[in-house]
This record gives C-alpha cells, structure tokens and sequence, in this order.
C-alpha cells in the first residue's frame, strides 16, 4: 500500500453548497474506515440521517451547528463530535465563512439512511461502485 496523497483526490459536489473529497474508502485499499472532507458553504449543510457505524465529524474551519438525539450542538474549529451507530444526525454551516468538515466512518464505505428514506446511500464502496 502506497502513501495517498489528499489534494489528487477528486472534488465531488454532494449536494448544493457542499463539495466532498473522499481521502480513505476501499476504493484505494481500506478495510474498515474512510476519511472524507467537505466544504459547506454558509446554510448548507447535511439533511437528517444516519449510518450504521460510529462517525466522527471534526470541524477544520467555520462553525456547524448539529443535531444529534435529543441535543442541538455548537461545534468550532479544533473540536469533534463523536455520532454513534444509528444516531440520526444533521448538520449546517451557520457561519459567514464556508465550513470545513473531516468526516471518519468505521466502515471502509459511506453508507447512510437519509430521513424519511428506506434506501441506503453506498459511495466509495471499491469496484462495486
């Protein structure tokens, strides 16, 4: 396994106002985590969802408030939040700046239930993609 280098992996659009770049999946040889960045322009953010491992968000820069259970949370630059399996979550930019975001999953794809879906969302899953 050979050294990844983060700024030659693509730029996706997600969703309007958020760009993700996938760092870490089984796409380039992990077994059972991913690292993914995104950048979230001021009001965007991620819709109510939930994913079948643990996920940690930690904010790089901006300001994301987020919601999780019953507790509405603030988190800045240097800090985390740590969502455990099958916890629905959101999050939004509610800064002026665009909010940076690394995302950890202990799964080796991005795999999440989006609110008011049955559907499982599956990215980065390898050659099955």
């Amino acid at each position: 396994m050979g050294v990844i280098v983060h700024k030659n992996r693509p730029v996706e659009l997600w969703r309007p106002g958020v760009e993700t770049r996938m760092l870490i999946s089984a796409v380039n040889g992990a077994s059972q985590l991913c690292l993914f960045e995104q950048w979230m322009a001021p009001g965007a953010g991620a819709p109510t969802h939930l994913h079948p491992v643990e996920e940690i968000l930690a904010v790089i820069a901006g300001k994301a408030e987020t919601w999780i259970g019953a507790e509405r949370l603030v988190v800045m630059p240097g800090q985390s939040l740590i969502v455990p399996p099958l916890h629905p979550h959101d999050f939004t930019n509610i800064g002026c700046e665009t909010l940076h975001l690394q995302a950890t999953l202990a799964s080796a794809s991005f795999e999440a239930r989006f609110d008011g879906s049955v559907e499982i969302v599956r990215c980065w899953c390898g050659e099955a993609d």
